[in-house]
């Protein structure tokens, strides 16, 4: 692992900033901003990565914390991983989706005899080249299946992409309000978020909460979701994810989802698992869904899958809703999808994590991990909120009441991190943070599954200084 920084000569440096003076100066005047997120002024250009690290032109390593999103669990160039993808580009990296290879289909099978092990049914998987693909596929599913019933219930804080058909069921509406609706936006329902939750409320207390008040829409066709003469419903589907992403890891009692899977089973609408930040073991399991004992009809992944190094996703469903004879050939289609590069990588990462006790390791790093977060937490007033499940951890940033959100310092915070000018002993290094949560005030902790406990004690330190450095600003 590279470590050493390195010293870059004054004239080398110079050259350096004229490079990527010109460089921003091509991507301001022809790069579309709609594809890159330009939260800051100037985002930061990396040319290098290798572990848990990025490395700027000057040899600066940031520790990095968010992993793209969780999209590359197992490290930047992990060597396995890396080598399937070689091997692949040199044997079979394209062929067209109207055609099987083996790579596709025994990674299918794999995902599916898990499912049927774990969730107790048979079922079949579908590939894509996107999380946002995979929930539009996964909708097409839901309508088919129903009859074409277009409602669906979705979470408060739940994100599910940012096409049209996802950002439906996504509770943000800066993502709808530019383009409007195409179809029916979902019916969001509150999530429990015990931090920001009814004071005096355990977590579990609260939950249950939750579960009536949405039981309570089935009471009685007055309140507009259910024909209690026909017993239908006019909603299709229920979208979670089992730890909120985006939302800011907010982490629900563990007796929530069985609650509200009870309603759902009741009133015939089917249960679709968003996983495609929080699985591939970011939580201890493969799926997140599993730390809450219900069963999935739908489940949509992606991301970390192929450790970011080829797009591919996917959705696993239950035989009834996908088999053949109801969702037959071309149903849904992208060129790129169950590309042979994709579903190699990914069949090697399902291969590696069947080697190892990948859920014991995470599980011990994130609560090392969570113990040290809450120590800072004791230590500033600033860090209103600590939670985690494996290796998915937040720190909700407020002011000094503990509970006010605080955007600003977080935009500071993560801008701070970005100058690459932190030291732990004499070794100088930057921090690489994502922002979530419903006031954009939130840390959310996605860090490497194979992160070393001496880079978690680093990345404690580092913290520590930006949490002191925010309030002597």
């Amino acid at each position: 692992m590279r470590t050493n920084v390195v010293t870059v000569p004054k004239a080398a440096s110079r050259a350096i900033e004229a490079t990527e003076e010109h460089l921003r100066f091509l991507e301001d005047t022809y790069c579309s901003h709609g594809d890159t997120v330009h939260y800051s002024p100037k985002p930061k250009f990396f040319s290098e990565c290798n572990g848990s690290y990025l490395y700027d032109e000057g040899g600066t390593p940031f520790l990095d914390l968010q992993m793209w999103y969780s999209a590359v669990n197992f490290g930047y160039r992990n060597e396995r991983l890396n080598a399937t993808v070689h091997r692949q580009l040199d044997r079979l990296p394209q062929v067209a989706s109207q055609y099987l290879h083996r790579e596709k289909v025994e990674l299918a099978a794999m995902i599916a005899q898990d499912a049927e092990r774990k969730f107790g049914h048979k079922g079949r998987v579908h590939f894509n080249v996107g999380g946002s693909q995979a929930i539009e596929d996964s909708l097409k599913l839901v309508r088919n299946y129903t009859g074409g019933k277009s409602l669906m219930f979705a979470f408060e804080g739940g994100y599910h992409g940012r096409t049209l058909g996802a950002s439906a069921i996504t509770s943000s509406y800066r993502y709808r309000r530019r383009y409007g609706h195409f179809g029916d936006r979902a019916q969001f329902v509150e999530f429990p978020y015990h931090f920001r939750g009814p004071k005096g409320m355990s977590k579990e207390e609260y939950g249950e909460q939750c579960i009536a008040k949405f039981a309570r829409l089935f009471e009685s066709e007055y309140n507009g979701v259910w024909d209690p003469k026909a017993g239908k419903s006019e909603y299709a589907a229920f979208y979670i994810e089992p730890i909120q992403g985006t939302g800011g890891y907010v982490i629900p009692p563990m007796n929530f989802f069985k609650g509200l899977k009870s309603v759902l089973d009741q009133h015939g609408i089917l249960l679709v698992v968003d996983e495609i930040q929080m699985g591939v073991y970011r939580t201890g399991k493969l799926w997140s869904v599993e730390h809450f004992g219900v069963s999935p009809d739908i489940l949509v992944f992606g991301k970390a899958i192929t450790n970011g190094l080829n797009p591919l996703s996917g959705v696993w469903a239950k035989e009834e809703l996908i088999n053949p004879t109801v969702f037959p050939p071309g149903s849904t289609h992208s060129t790129f999808a169950s590309n042979p590069m994709g579903t190699a990588v990914a069949l090697e990462t399902m291969k590696m994590l069947q080697e190892e006790d990948f859920g014991a390791s995470i599980m011990a790093k994130g609560a090392y991990f969570l113990d040290g977060l809450k120590q800072l937490q004791r230590t500033h007033a600033i860090v209103g909120d600590v939670d985690g499940l494996g290796l998915a951890l937040r720190m909700e940033i407020c002011q000094a009441d503990s509970y006010t959100p605080d955007k600003a310092t977080m935009d500071w915070l993560c801008d701070e991190g970005m100058k690459g000018d932190l030291q732990v002993g004499v070794k100088t290094y930057g921090l690489v943070l994502d922002v979530g949560g419903y006031h954009k005030n939130v840390i959310t902790f996605a860090p490497s599954l194979l992160i070393t406990y001496e880079e978690i004690d680093q990345a404690l330190a580092l913290l520590d200084q930006l949490l002191i450095r925010a309030v002597r600003r």
